[in-house]
């Protein structure tokens, strides 16, 4: 994806298209694990052949022909020999007991620790002490990240030229995050939250007229029957810092965490006036508590409406962790929930307008989390990735073309991708990497099943697709529906 900035005073409603996935190999469209198993079977058919003949070939029959076929047949959109390290992972966690976390209520956790299952465990807590804003520190990931809450007015009823108008605020804010070169990823969650109620009884208790009326007994009534049934809406935007990119102006600003943190403010400042031009209100740098809400409702969606009235809870990120957390292949459980993750694998092939993500960020009555993650690429960086894959699929277009093999309208739209984005670049726009997931969580296994069945419906409608991740629900759920910046 390009991120783009428009000069144009009248601001007209554009179309936008994503890029393709990928899916070109090493060579003629194989990738190295493909790649490497048919150099086994065609060493494995050459060998018989050479020793024994007719015979040699026969007896060597199910080494190749199984190399063959897992290198060839597809399973759930894979080839088998790509299954091979997500099976061999999933075995090694079950032989380890690694799919299950049971917290010990006992033993206290060190200080400063998060307290989270599985590869999150190692995260680390770090206060601001100048804004008072929680940073999330990734020792082995070498990352920092803070997190601002961002409020913003309903983008599907705004006409078209404010629309673009804001599309192109965006682009400058994703703009900016490309040229420093210290930002490892972007990640922007927009979840829906059991409400509580007591939005509604805020605003009825300052503007409604509790005279002791019928009508005034009724309408109070109904704030407090309808008020925690209903959901709201909630956008957050993470930022990364690459400390391994900054390491230099890390030491410059002091070293350590603190030297950290006084370049993370850098870029946290830098955000802030990007989404204020953006026209974005943001609500400010999210505080521990704050943190450890948001933690403690997507592992316990049951306990947010608690947590919500009563302000002083669950305010400590030592014990926002769940309490119990148990992974099989398709979903994930934790204290009061079922939960599955989605990987939006490919992203609208044709024009589409901005919003085209309105069916999915607007079902409703599914909690849900919709992550998007952008990774930042630098420029110089950018160039050569490109003019090499620009260099590879030319060379395999000629490859084919040698071989007599037709060449397929896919390859060259991918060239064509390619090209544009080699054109954006040159013309000043910056290059990021989107991913995007999607988090489903439901009180049940059927209620579940059918919430994810609404959402791939309502993606379906988006003109995206998605696709349920198998053997890894655990840590896509901690990239999807925690604000960590974390990766899958």
């Amino acid at each position: 994806m390009t991120s783009h900035t428009d000069s144009d005073t009248t601001y007209p409603l554009r179309p936008v298209q994503f890029s393709r996935l990928t899916k070109r190999g090493i060579m003629l469209g194989l990738s190295l694990p493909q790649l490497v198993v048919l150099a086994v079977a065609v060493f494995a058919l050459v060998a018989g052949l050479y020793l024994a003949g007719g015979k040699g070939l026969m007896f060597t029959s199910p080494v190749w022909g199984s190399c063959a076929l897992v290198a060839a047949v597809p399973a759930g959109g894979r080839k088998l020999i790509e299954w091979v390290p997500i099976v061999a992972r999933w075995a090694s966690r079950t032989y380890f007991g690694q799919l299950l976390f049971r917290r010990r209520v006992i033993k206290p956790r060190p200080a400063g620790t998060l307290a989270l299952p599985g590869d999150a465990a190692p995260l680390r807590e770090w206060e601001d002490p100048e804004t008072g804003a929680a940073m999330i520190h990734d020792p082995h990931a070498q990352t920092l990240t803070a997190i601002i809450g961002v409020s913003h007015p309903a983008f599907v009823l705004l006409d078209p030229g404010e629309q673009q108008r804001r599309v192109s605020g965006w682009g400058r804010v994703l703009a900016s995050a490309c040229r420093s070169g210290r930002i490892a990823r972007i990640q922007v969650s927009e979840r829906t939250l059991p409400d509580s109620g007591t939005g509604l009884a805020e605003w009825w208790r300052t503007h409604g007229t509790d005279d002791g009326s019928w009508a005034a007994t009724v309408y109070q009534d109904l704030i407090n029957r309808a008020g925690p049934a209903g959901e709201r809406h909630a956008t957050t935007i993470s930022l990364a810092l690459d400390m391994n990119a900054a390491s230099r102006q890390i030491r410059t600003s002091g070293d350590g965490m603190r030297g950290a943190a006084a370049v993370l403010r850098q870029e946290m400042t830098t955000l802030t006036t990007a989404l204020r031009a953006a026209e974005l209100t943001s609500t400010g740098w999210l505080t521990p508590g704050e943190v450890a809400v948001i933690l403690r409702s997507a592992y316990d969606p049951a306990a947010a409406p608690a947590l919500e009235r009563h302000g002083a809870l669950g305010r400590e990120l030592a014990t926002a962790s769940p309490v119990a957390v148990t992974e099989t292949g398709e979903r994930l459980r934790s204290d009061s929930a079922f939960h599955a993750v989605l990987w939006i694998n490919e992203w609208p092939r044709s024009l589409v307008y901005p919003g085209f993500l309105a069916p999915l960020v607007l079902s409703t009555g599914i909690l849900r989390t919709l992550a998007l993650h952008y990774t930042p690429v630098r420029a110089d960086q950018a160039a050569r990735d490109l003019r090499k894959k620009k260099t590879e699929l030319i060379s395999d277009a000629a490859q084919r073309r040698k071989l007599g093999q037709v060449e397929d309208a896919g390859a060259s739209a991918e060239l064509d991708d390619v090209l544009q984005q080699e054109a954006d670049l040159t013309a000043g726009h910056g290059v990021l990497r989107v991913t995007g997931l999607i988090s489903v969580s439901a009180p049940n296994a059927e209620a579940l099943d059918a919430a994810v069945a609404a959402i791939e419906q309502a993606a379906i409608q988006a003109s995206c697709e998605t696709r349920r991740l198998v053997g890894q629900q655990a840590q896509a759920f901690t990239a999807a529906a925690l604000p960590l910046c974390r990766s899958v």
